[in-house]
């Protein structure tokens, strides 16, 4: 009877030794696997304030957009006489976004734009962009960021003008366009905090007299969350405007550049997000508030303004 007894024991033994590295096995690998998951929403929308965020589209999703900005909330053009700002609008886009898939996102818009009269008049701005996801952050950090590359190109409508030193006295069809190019390198922190960075490539086919064709930049952006629902948004895009374009705005023109600030309260309801921002851009499209803001923060020229998302899905 013993050695039966002892040979049960050793059988059992065995089978829950086997078994605790086989369970062990599977905690390992499935920790494995979760490290090599990507990181999503690291910006809850596609935009972070004035400025683009890596975030595509899902694939076959539609999104519809609406951006708005107000006039001056203070200083000479705002206050109590335009209802701080409410009155005026500088600028108004409606636009769509298309997931091709979820890598690759496309879009198709009209915006109104805002020439601040002296290094740029073009209005009536019709869009095509497109945003590929390069890379994507994974939980484990084997990839430590994610990298998506943007791209636009805009065409002016309006008629042209009789002033020969305006970017808008055209010559041909080609001097109404500008394209902008971007990567948008971010990283998400933890689920409070995510952080951007975007090199970017402005390319206006005419320009002002003195103004710039190629201007290079550099964009920042953050997204902190403070509620399940609501998060703190601010982004700023540094020009690197060449100082003889600068000098001679400022010293013929009278005119100063200022580089676009963005600070905004993010609310995500369902199948919107709301953001509502205060910014010193009159402009929403990237080829025109990157070179040409010319509004102060210190002089109350800044304004609000809003965007509204809302996500359709085409196909299941």
């Amino acid at each position: 009877m013993k050695p039966i007894f002892f040979l049960l024991l050793t059988c059992i033994c065995s089978t829950a030794l086997v078994a605790q590295d086989e369970l062990s096995s599977l905690f390992n690998d499935s920790e494995a696997e979760q490290k090599r998951l990507p990181v999503i929403a690291t910006f809850k929308s596609p935009w972070i304030i004035n400025g683009q965020s890596n975030e595509t589209i899902h694939k076959n999703d539609l999104l519809f957009v609406v951006k708005h900005r107000f006039g001056d909330l203070a200083g000479s053009n705002g206050g109590v006489k335009t209802f701080f700002g409410l009155d005026n609008s500088t600028d108004i886009l409606i636009g769509f976004d298309y997931g091709l898939s979820d890598q690759w996102s496309i879009g198709l818009g009209r915006a109104k734009g805002a020439p601040n009269g002296i290094s740029t008049h073009q209005r009536q701005l019709f869009y095509v962009n497109s945003k590929y996801r390069l890379i994507q952050q994974t939980f484990g950090d084997q990839v430590p960021v994610s990298v998506s590359l943007f791209g636009n190109a805009v065409v002016s409508t309006m008629e042209k003008t009789d002033l020969a030193t305006s970017d808008a006295s055209f010559q041909k069809f080609g001097d109404r366009m500008s394209y902008v190019a971007q990567a948008i390198i971010t990283r998400k922190f933890s689920d409070k905090l995510s952080l951007a960075l975007s090199p970017t490539y402005v390319r206006r086919n005419y320009v002002s007299f003195h103004d710039m064709n190629n201007l290079f930049a550099l964009g920042i952006g953050s997204r902190m969350k403070f509620s399940r629902r609501m998060a703190l948004v601010v982004d700023y895009v540094f020009s690197f405007r060449s100082q003889e374009s600068q000098d001679y705005f400022l010293e013929q023109q009278e005119f100063k550049f200022y580089n676009p600030l963005g600070i905004g309260l993010e609310i995500e309801t369902g199948g919107h997000v709301f953001n509502l921002s205060f910014t010193n851009s009159t402009a929403i499209l990237e080829n025109q508030f990157i070179p040409g803001t010319s509004s102060s923060w210190a002089d109350g020229e800044f304004r609000w303004g809003f965007s509204i998302t809302r996500t359709f899905t085409l196909k299941d």
